[in-house]
């Protein structure tokens, strides 16, 4: 037993609460497990430190893959009309000196541009305060156990799974759990992945950055302009911009200060109150808009992969398994698709559909995808923040929707292509079509596995597998079959096989 849990006297006595899964880490990606386990019909307890759904409102982008899960549990409608009182839609992402000054570039000059014929789900932005009480509300109509204000003290994992004790931070309460699976979705300082003994590789720590999170008119600075993402970069300092509507707040994330070249990165230490103020003003480039600041939330910048996902019956998820910086939004994403994967393959063993074998592709699929991401969410802080890191070694910046929805799990083939150019060929998100009753392709999956096929298809499906014959000759295009062949998909949206 790790130190970090000490040895438990309760071991030896009979369980007080038995669930198939234990999550711990109630934040976005713990409680995206538990609503999806829900979904495929698994009970799950999950144990939160703090006591309730996020409080700071730190501004996520969900992209069209997130959302599509969302859309496949029946919240994507919700989250995109929180999102639309919270944010104006399809903002830009740019560079300034200052808010009331020079415009540097933009990188996306609409977020939805160009990338809705490859979904039926949008990008959005919405801060984890109002995304998480909507997760934790679904996954609490599907079954799950949540419980905020609640550690795990300790547990010890055997070839059956998994004892743990569990402690109410309010009542001091200890509970005895035993679960087949355990899902460690603790963070990027997760005490479960540091008493496995797991390592995380990669670029380190290069930032100890702030969020100050403050109130201004910035109406009048913005100037009309429909911004999602505003990059700072001056002598002053090097972060980004969030502003919600109605453009009386918002935060400014600083990852280093002084001379662009030779920056100071530890921004937290010593930082006063004063000092905020100092930052917000030279970020806004102006001392004429009185501010208040509200908070000021501590974290590290960086780029980090786990090496290796899971420990028997224990699965890292999120930042527990991948720590990433916020450039591109891919992390929380990145997490929710973790949990994604992993919960129908978990529902399949216990079910007693498929062997845990199935269990270790969960590491082989996700972690090729978890290093690629954090590689170009790493390449992306070097370019639009952080030069004086250089470009040796660096990846490529990939156009943001193969990051998004171009990711593959074959394992002889590439990490990520575009998904138009996919062809459903194994391994590939199946393409989106619209059918000729308006559905989409991607509301054909969500549960157990199906299979597309053509109208000329004749041979006979896998039991148990739901069969869609699809006339369309768009369909066909899209999937690159001909009329007499099929694909089969997974109930998470995967080729598993294409006949054309």
């Amino acid at each position: 037993m790790d130190p970090l849990y000490p040895s438990l006297v309760y071991f030896d006595r009979m369980a007080d609460v038995e669930v198939p899964v234990l999550i711990v880490g109630g934040s976005l990606v713990g409680m995206s497990a538990a609503l999806l386990l829900g979904h495929h019909g698994i009970r799950s307890l999950t144990v939160e430190h703090h006591r309730g759904t996020a409080i700071h409102p730190r501004a996520a982008q969900v992209t069209q893959r997130s959302m599509e899960i969302f859309r496949s549990v029946g919240v994507e409608q919700i989250v995109r009309q929180r999102s639309e009182d919270q944010f104006v839609q399809d903002g830009a992402i740019m560079a300034v000196e200052t808010l009331a000054g020079k415009e540097i570039a933009y990188y996306i000059a609409n977020l939805n541009d160009g990338i809705r014929d490859v979904s039926p789900c949008e990008r959005v932005f919405i801060s984890q305060s109002l995304l998480e009480p909507v997760l934790k509300r679904r996954a609490e109509e599907l079954g799950a156990d949540l419980r905020f204000g609640t550690d795990m003290t300790g547990f010890d994992l055997d070839s059956e799974g998994i004892t743990a004790v569990i402690r109410n931070r309010d009542t001091g309460q200890t509970t005895t759990v035993r679960a087949s699976y355990m899902i460690a979705a603790d963070g990027s300082h997760s005490r479960v992945r540091q008493a496995l003994g797991i390592r995380m590789l990669g670029h380190g720590a290069f930032s100890n950055s702030v969020t100050i999170y403050f109130r201004a008119d910035l109406a009048p600075l913005l100037r009309g302009r429909n911004l999602s993402v505003i990059y700072v970069l001056n002598p002053v300092l090097r972060g980004f911009f969030r502003v919600e509507k109605p453009f009386n707040s918002g935060f400014l994330a600083v990852n280093a200060v002084g001379d662009p070249a030779h920056p100071i990165t530890d921004v937290s230490t010593g930082l006063t109150d004063q000092r905020c103020l100092e930052l917000v003003r030279a970020a806004l480039g102006t001392d004429d808009v009185p501010i208040t600041i509200q908070n000021v939330m501590r974290w590290e910048a960086e780029a980090n992969v786990a090496e290796r996902f899971e420990d028997g019956r224990i699965f890292l998820a999120g930042d527990a398994a991948h720590a990433m910086p916020p450039n591109g939004g891919f992390g929380g994403n990145t997490g929710i698709q973790d949990a994604h994967n992993l919960a129908w393959k978990l529902a399949y063993v216990l079910n007693g559909i498929a062997s845990p074998e199935l269990l270790k592709t969960y590491e082989t699929e996700r972690r090729p995808v978890a290093l690629f991401t954090t590689e170009q969410a790493y390449a992306r802080y070097v370019t639009r923040t952080a030069p004086y890191l250089g470009t040796e070694g660096m990846q490529p910046v990939e156009n943001d929707l193969n990051v998004e929805l171009g990711y593959c799990y074959a394992p002889d083939g590439p990490v990520h292509m575009n998904p138009r150019e996919s062809k459903a060929r194994p391994g590939t998100r199946a393409p989106h079509v619209v059918l000729a009753n308006g559905q989409s392709t991607i509301d054909l999956f969500g549960r157990g596995y199906v299979l597309l096929a053509g109208p000329a298809w004749r041979e006979t499906p896998p039991s148990g597998v739901e069969v869609h014959t699809i006339k369309e000759e768009q369909f066909l295009e899209a999937y690159g079959i001909t009329p007499s062949g099929a694909v089969l998909i997974r109930p998470d949206g995967f080729v598993e096989w294409h006949r054309s």
